[in-house]
């Protein structure tokens, strides 16, 4: 029997419900296969599980992936043997408000109290990015927590914080349930793009929470998205990598009925350029489907 664990994020979020759908289909569908979806920190976490061989897959976001590979940031000097499955959708950057608070930009998080997201998240990661990109220093101008976002929502709810970061798919299970208890505001941060990409680069890109995503938004919000990939450990065998990528797309019906993201999932956006290589099994069923470009 082959155990396979893997790396996903918190209760609340996406990568949570997603990795247990792949679980699911893993150990329905593959043969001497036994996977658990775990919960983490998230991204950062992730990928120091798996450069510790102590998980076989990851979610995690691109960003984050790309300061592993490269061995910078959280991971200086120790990089990450990570190889990608697959692209597997965009996380929206959420930044949470009540629409009483009058936080209307980033810049207005100056001397508040705001949810960074977990450490060792990718939330974090691109909340310390956004804030330095709005002209904060995250240490001095604002007093930080580190709570995941379903910790953070009921911060907000009980008044403890002013705001919080997420980064996350459509819809994300806590910001739902607070947006129907309470009156939130998602604040708008596509206006720091053109910062964040002189910094970073393409890893950052527009999209916009559409109308009616949450209760109480009216009108779509440009916010920064980034993407997710599903990382494996380099050393994974090159069989069981390909049964993994194919079962995403055979069973992904199975997988969008757990978790609406994985809708978006198509062979040309899986295979899509990222940070790190792809795994030679990923690469031999986007071969065989005809989407692989050399």
């Amino acid at each position: 029997m082959r155990y396979l664990s893997i790396a996903t994020g918190g209760t609340g979020g996406v990568y949570y419900p997603y990795g247990g759908g792949i679980a699911k289909i893993l150990n329905e569908h593959l043969a001497g296969v036994r996977a658990s979806a775990e919960v983490t920190a998230a991204s950062v976490d992730n990928l120091k599980l798996i450069r510790d061989g102590r998980a076989d897959l990851a979610f995690t976001l691109a960003d984050t992936l790309a300061d592993a590979v490269g061995g910078r940031g959280a991971f200086n000097g120790r990089p990450v043997p990570a190889a990608s499955l697959a692209v597997l959708y965009a996380n929206y950057t959420h930044l949470v408000t009540l629409s009483s608070s009058g936080i209307r930009s980033v810049a207005d998080l100056r001397g508040k109290v705001v949810s960074s997201g977990s450490p060792g998240s990718g939330t974090e990661v691109i909340a310390v990015r956004m804030l330095r990109a709005a002209g904060l220093d995250p240490d001095r101008d604002l007093t930080r927590q580190g709570l995941g976002v379903s910790e953070s929502a009921g911060a907000l709810e009980d008044g403890k914080i002013a705001a919080f970061f997420w980064s996350g798919g459509l819809p994300t299970a806590a910001v739902q349930d607070l947006a129907h208890s309470s009156g939130v505001t998602l604040v708008p941060t596509g206006d720091l793009l053109p910062q964040l990409q002189r910094d970073y680069g393409d890893l950052y890109f527009r999209l916009d929470v559409p109308a009616s995503a949450y209760r109480g938004v009216d009108a779509a919000v440009p916010v920064a998205g980034v993407a997710n990939v599903l990382v494996v450990s380099s050393s994974l065998p090159e069989l069981l990598a390909y049964d993994i990528t194919r079962l995403l797309f055979e069973k992904q019906a199975e997988l969008a009925a757990i978790h609406p993201e994985a809708r978006h999932l198509t062979p040309a956006r899986a295979a899509a350029a990222n940070p790190a290589p792809f795994h030679p099994g990923a690469i031999r069923f986007y071969r065989e489907k005809g989407v692989w470009k050399e």
